[in-house]
Parts: C-alpha cells; sequence; structure tokens
C-alpha cells in the first residue's frame, strides 16, 4: 500500500499493513492499542515508512461525544455496511467506489 490508515488499535493489522506498505508509505495511527505494542522498527527504517499518529485539542471532547451519543442509544450498526476479508480487500475497493457502501472493514484476523 502507499497510504495506510490503522483505526482498530489491532496489533495484527498494524503488523499486516507495515508488511504491505510500499518504499515510502506513509500511515496514519488513528486507533489506540489496548496496552504497549511491540514494533519491528527495522521494517519501517528499511522501507523509510511515515508514521502519523492522531492529534489535536478536541480529539478528547469527539470521544466524550461520541460515548454520550451512545450510551443514550445512538445506533451505529448500520453504518458499517460489508466486511471483507484482508486478501478480499480489492472487492472492498469495489464497493466503496460503486458509492453504495457505508463504512468497509476488511478483516485482518
Amino acid at each position: 500500500f502507499d497510504v495506510g490508515m490503522e483505526m482498530s488499535g489491532s496489533q495484527v493489522a498494524l503488523d499486516q499493513m507495515v508488511e504491505n506498505m510500499v518504499m515510502g508509505g506513509r500511515i496514519a495511527m488513528l486507533g489506540i492499542p489496548p496496552g504497549k505494542s511491540p514494533v519491528d522498527w527495522s521494517r519501517i527504517v528499511f522501507k523509510a515508512i511515515t508514521i502519523k499518529g492522531v492529534y489535536g485539542r478536541e480529539i478528547f471532547e469527539t470521544w466524550y461525544k461520541m460515548i454520550a451519543m451512545l450510551e443514550n442509544g445512538l445506533d451505529v450498526r448500520r453504518v458499517i455496511t460489508h466486511r471483507f476479508k484482508v486478501d478480499d480487500f480489492r472487492d472492498g475497493f469495489e464497493v466503496m467506489r460503486s458509492g453504495k457502501s457505508g463504512k468497509v472493514v476488511l478483516d485482518w484476523g
């Protein structure tokens, strides 16, 4: 991949993403891992991968608002319209290109 966005906090997803990044690829770390995560820095350094984390003063406010909306009954189940195994990512991209999807999830497990 040229660009990767890790939004789940899953170590397996991050490891596979780094493995599949091209030389000079860029990763946005948007998911929060549940604890400390081991990183194979040699793969990142030798592929010249740039990793950028989430930043901004409003991030915590956004989380609190989302928690409040979920606790008050916001149903987000319909947002995820399609799920694909990571090996079928091309099908996922095709569904997104069609304009007939909500959130498309790739299963890295």
